[in-house]
């Protein structure tokens, strides 16, 4: 099996999946997009989730 990774990169060429900033305003993007809509419940319920693993500070 072959498989992609990042472990050839050098460490500058390397970045997170995502920083916690991006991942909040995915959040708030998901939450703005929550409505009655099965769509839109399932982005609110996905916001949610993730906002939960988020820390808080």
């Amino acid at each position: 099996m072959d498989t992609d990774t990042d472990a050839d990169l050098p460490a500058a060429d390397r970045h997170p999946l995502l920083t916690l900033d991006e991942a909040r305003q995915a959040v708030e993007l998901l939450l703005h997009f929550e409505d009655d809509t099965e769509e839109g419940r399932a982005a609110g319920q996905l916001g949610a989730d993730l906002a939960r693993r988020l820390p808080s500070d």
